[in-house]
């Protein structure tokens, strides 16, 4: 039986007790009031957040990959997360999985029972090959959910490292996982709906763990995301400004060196920046561990 009373996000919330009376303007300041305290809660956790992306860089530089895993919503903001990843950061879709109860159907859906149980979220990941190389991330805004509690044990059996997400403290999986993320945004403005300032607080973390990670990769360059790859309108509009900020080139310069690059922003940056072919740019680019940076202060240095 699972006490309420001793998870921080089923608290009743003081400042929302008679939020059904007020006018709509003044429910939704309220709102935005409670909403604003997500980003503050989300400053202790900084330096185990900071690790964790470090590890993840590192992981994935030998072949391991980041798979998020979680129930109900925390299920979906895992998925949102690494859906994201490949249009952003022209990364493989297998290098960020997001895996949630229920499977595909509760996407869209709740699955009933799903979340509770201990023995589906093995099979789930073995679907994947999940290995000792990879970096396992259990979301639950309570930390109790048993499909993702049973993960992050199975993730320390196999050798892999484990990272729960949590919003309430002392949970079952802080104590499981290798490492414990825990963000206390407080209570909720309708008690107990995990969605609002948990989940909230939960895809602000998965955003930097991943963006942090692939900056570390040499994904970004500046402040821009120089691994796009030009896929459709948008996104070609988006490496062309690009190309062009960093190389301080013309449209038709840019235009030509992505149509060589076959859409890769940063090979049509560094093609334009070192004058050589594609080839040997992609080759020194390579040479680089896809560092820009670094492939421009090795070609200097020769």
């Amino acid at each position: 039986m699972i006490n309420l009373s001793q998870i921080a996000t089923e608290q009743a919330n003081p400042a929302t007790r008679h939020i059904d009376e007020l006018s709509t303007l003044d429910m939704l300041r309220t709102i935005n009031a409670e909403d604003k305290k997500v980003a503050c809660a989300i400053e202790p956790a900084l330096p185990i957040i900071g690790k964790v992306v470090d590890i993840i860089a590192e992981k994935i530089k030998n072949g391991g990959r980041l798979f998020y895993i979680g129930a109900g919503t925390s299920g979906r903001l895992g998925i949102l997360d690494a859906v994201e990843c490949p249009p952003t950061f022209g990364t493989a879709p297998e290098l960020v999985i997001g895996i949630i109860a229920g499977g595909t159907p509760a996407i869209f859906r709740a699955v009933e029972g799903a979340e509770d149980s201990t023995n589906l979220s093995q099979g789930d990941l073995n679907e994947y090959c999940f290995n000792d190389k990879d970096v396992l991330v259990g979301i639950a805004a309570s930390g109790r959910t048993p499909y993702t509690l049973s993960a992050l044990k199975y993730a320390r059996e196999l050798g892999a490292t484990s990272v729960s997400l949590t919003c309430s403290p002392n949970s079952p999986m802080e104590e499981a996982a290798e490492y414990s993320i825990v963000v206390q945004p407080g209570p909720e403005v309708i008690t107990g709906s995990t969605r609002l300032k948990a989940g909230t607080a939960q895809k602000m973390v998965l955003n930097m763990l991943s963006t942090g990670t692939m900056i570390k990769l040499g994904k970004v360059y500046g402040h821009l995301m120089v691994d796009v790859k030009a896929s459709n309108k948008k996104l070609t509009e988006r490496a062309t400004r690009i190309v062009m900020e960093v190389t301080d080139c013309n449209r038709e310069t840019a235009i030509e060196a992505l149509n060589n690059a076959n859409g890769k922003a940063k090979l049509a940056i560094f093609h334009i920046i070192s004058g050589e072919t594609i080839e040997n740019s992609q080759r020194l680019l390579d040479e680089a561990d896809g560092y820009i940076g670094r492939a421009i202060k090795n070609l200097n240095d020769k």
